[in-house]
């Protein structure tokens, strides 16, 4: 019961802390100009932004099923379909943003018979996935600069709104640091000792790396695909290098994305756009309108995942 407690504790804390972050970047930006910015987000654009979600989750799932198949597991496409929107909308709704592969790695591990290789399948999965996007990253970063993209550092608001999220992220690692973290390195430590022997079957050898590469690439793709949707649909991409630029910084926010403190990303998500698009010479509140867009798109796209908890439950009875 104690434990459960301290559970419940940390995941209300998590939402808690996605709140402040959220209020802290509203607070930094012009609220009106925020509101103006989202209205001109064309409604009619969401129609491709969502086909390249579902192309998404389908090359997602795709990818999926070909790792744990170099480990040996069946995973038929549709179930890894159907799987991966559980997981995705499960990433949405609960804080982390990795509950829902763990799910998807227990529930395929049941069905297999081979937990150990399902949980690695999933690990490998999301490992090819990050990696493409920090090469994708540090690419996008070196362009900005080489162009002159990056404008001096901006004074003001942004300086407040780094110095407080920062303040923020620290105080709230400090009070999981005592609990959470220290069961979840030990538990980390034992995994990586397993991982390392399937690394290689699934994600380095020759030919598994370029489809590993490949797929991931195109996945990334899709991602930066819907911002570029969105700001399209807002009226910013009036030349290639105005494209470029959300492309580079959508990257950017992807990756802020990773940090898995928040609910979904939200708030540093935001945070990281008030923060980068004035730094490339654009409104702040730009930034945020995309991120906030973003978010809410991707949300709405993962809601299938729900229709399997619910369906799930109704088996269960």
């Amino acid at each position: 019961m104690a434990d459960l407690n301290t559970r419940t504790a940390q995941l209300a804390a998590r939402w808690l802390f996605t709140t402040l972050l959220i209020g802290l970047v509203v607070w930094s930006v012009d609220g009106s100009a925020l509101w103006h910015e989202l209205g001109r987000i064309s409604p009619i654009i969401l129609v491709p932004a969502f086909a390249l979600t579902v192309f998404q989750v389908a090359l997602s799932a795709w990818r999926w099923r070909y790792t744990v198949g170099r480990l040996g597991l069946s995973l038929p496409l549709s179930v890894a379909i159907r799987e991966y929107y559980l997981a995705t909308f499960l990433n949405q709704v609960l804080p982390g943003g990795v509950l829902g592969d763990v799910n998807r790695a227990w529930r395929h591990g049941r069905e297999a018979g081979e937990r150990l290789s399902a949980v690695h399948g999933v690990a490998i999965e999301r490992l090819s996935g990050q990696l493409v996007l920090a090469l994708a990253v540090l690419g996008s970063v070196i362009w900005l600069f080489q162009t002159g993209q990056f404008a001096p550092w901006p004074i003001g608001n942004g300086l407040w709104l780094v110095s407080g999220i920062l303040c923020l992220v620290f105080a709230f690692w400090l009070a999981l640091r005592s609990g959470f973290l220290e069961r979840l390195s030990e538990r980390l430590a034992g995994y990586l000792r397993h991982l390392r022997r399937d690394l290689f079957r699934s994600l380095l050898r020759w030919p598994v790396l370029p489809v590993q590469v490949g797929s991931s690439l195109l996945v990334l793709a899709s991602y930066l695909g819907v911002f570029l949707c969105l700001a399209w649909g807002a009226g910013y991409l009036n030349s290639l290098e105005a494209a470029a630029v959300i492309v580079a910084l959508g990257s950017i926010l992807l990756l802020s994305m990773v940090v898995p403190l928040t609910v979904a990303g939200w708030g540093i998500r935001e945070g990281a756009a008030a923060v980068l698009w004035p730094m490339v010479g654009l409104p702040a509140e730009q930034g945020v309108a995309l991120s906030v867009g973003y978010g809410a798109l991707v949300l709405a796209s993962s809601l299938p995942g729900m229709v399997f908890v619910f369906a799930g439950k109704l088996r269960l009875a």
